[in-house]
């Protein structure tokens, strides 16, 4: 089990160094957000692929049914593909109103409304949406959230002497569609295997960001990278989204449920961290504070607040 918790801590610092690399490439370069978001899911798509495809050969290996959904995609009905595409509406949507809060804003405190909400509002919105009742401690949980989210945004007023109310509110727009994809990731009970629901939740994504991007003139901004911003680009869409994906998912297989959902939390502190060393990002008496609020909301959330979330709920978050 220590493995595996390892395993779950090391896919939360791989996923917390996206906003970090994402903060150089917006600061060096004329790269849009929506444009990254967009390449980061082009440059994972090859490997999700062979993850895929891998997954597939051993569920044939094991005697799976060959009619079973993610044996292979042909047999994946509507009713099972209609859940993941919406994934992938949700995941466009993350992709962009993360990416850009963090342009607008900082990695550290981006990271933390956009990762540190879903949890708690999930447990809120789980009772009237898939019938699991809050108890008393989630609902606490829902207001240390807003207060420590609160605490994070008048810390940032302090430390930058502005409100950078666009990307604050990018950031709560990504914790809303971090929501929905949890809720819709829950109410999916297709039984798809991982690999296959990250590939076509990554596909769908593109295809949707794709001609938004064309049509903005996101694509303008390559020019302007070199190739140490293309190497970046290139980290983005590998390490922390596929290498995190897989050590994330190895160390499940002996980690219990509720024990990875709390190791998960770590992410954003780990963000944080990150953008403290590498960036220069304060947070400030009152930021760490409500930081650790936020993050202690996050955890009772997710020991009391209902069923655990389905492997697909953690892996995109970075």
């Amino acid at each position: 089990m220590i493995q595996g918790a390892l395993l779950i801590a090391l896919a939360a610092l791989l996923w917390a160094t996206t906003g970090i690399v994402a903060k150089f490439l917006f600061t060096g370069t004329e790269l849009e957000a929506i444009t990254l978001g967009f390449l980061r899911l082009v440059v994972a798509l090859p490997f999700f692929w062979l993850l895929m495809r891998r997954e597939q050969a051993r569920l044939r290996r094991t005697g799976t049914d060959a009619s079973m959904p993610g044996t292979t995609l042909r047999h994946l009905g509507f009713k099972a593909f209609l859940p993941l595409a919406a994934l992938g509406l949700f995941q466009a949507f993350y992709q962009g109103s993360y990416l850009l809060a963090v342009d607008l804003t900082g990695a550290g405190i981006a990271t933390l409304i956009a990762l540190c909400l879903p949890p708690v509002l999930v447990a809120i919105l789980a009772a009237p949406l898939l019938g699991e009742k809050p108890g008393l401690l989630t609902v606490l949980s829902l207001v240390a959230a807003i207060v420590g989210t609160a605490m994070l945004v008048l810390s940032d007023m302090d430390t930058t002497g502005t409100l950078r109310l666009a990307g604050i509110l990018m950031a709560l727009l990504a914790a809303v569609v971090y929501t929905g994809f949890t809720l819709t990731s829950r109410y999916s009970s297709a039984g798809t295997p991982v690999f296959t629901t990250a590939f076509i939740c990554f596909f769908t994504a593109a295809l949707i960001l794709g001609p938004v991007v064309w049509l903005t003139g996101g694509f303008a901004g390559l020019e302007t990278l070199g190739v140490q911003q293309w190497l970046m680009v290139a980290y983005i869409g590998v390490v922390p989204t596929c290498i995190g994906y897989v050590s994330f998912f190895s160390g499940m297989r002996t980690t219990p449920a509720t024990l990875s959902s709390i190791i998960v939390t770590l992410e954003p502190l780990f963000v944080a961290l990150l953008a403290w060393v590498f960036l220069g990002e304060i947070l400030g008496p009152i930021g760490i504070a409500g930081a650790l609020i936020l993050t202690a909301a996050v955890i009772v959330a997710s020991r009391y607040g209902g069923k655990a979330g389905t492997g697909a709920e953690a892996d995109t978050a970075g």
